[in-house]
């Protein structure tokens, strides 16, 4: 009798992508079209890759804006486990955290946060020795 595979385990790495970038503006289309097609062409995940694209664009928008040190790239990271699609933005600003805000209704900018907070399960920062990350989670159950 044939024994069925073990399920993975919960925060088993399954498939993992990692990329740095210039920041300009042009990069964020870059890595909101690559993160588009990775996660739902390549890694199986149609439903949730506009999610994610939206996330990774407004993240990246952030490293760019407020993130930026002269000569310093971003990093994007995405890290599929079987139950959670963990998205991380890594810039060089320590100093600048991101802070949730809401915006008046005539302003054409700050609601990126909120973005990322309604797609994706839970967000937060982690603090590096230069730089920090910004990272979403996305739960696929």
């Amino acid at each position: 009798m044939a024994v069925p595979p073990a399920s993975p385990e919960p925060r088993a790495v399954l498939q993992e992508d990692r990329l740095t970038y210039t920041p300009l503006p042009r990069s964020v289309r870059l890595a909101r079209m690559r993160t588009a097609r990775l996660v739902g062409e390549v890694w199986g995940l149609p439903e949730i890759a506009g999610d994610a694209a939206v996330i990774v664009s407004e993240l990246s928008s952030n490293a760019i804006f407020h993130g930026r040190v002269s000569g310093r790239l971003f990093r994007v990271q995405l890290t599929r486990t079987a139950g959670t699609l963990r998205i991380e933005v890594t810039d060089p600003r320590t100093e600048r955290l991101p802070e949730p805000r809401l915006p008046a209704d005539d302003q054409e900018y700050g609601r990126g946060l909120l973005l990322v907070g309604g797609l994706s399960s839970r967000w937060g920062t982690e603090p590096l020795v230069v730089g920090k990350t910004v990272w979403a989670e996305i739960d696929l159950k």
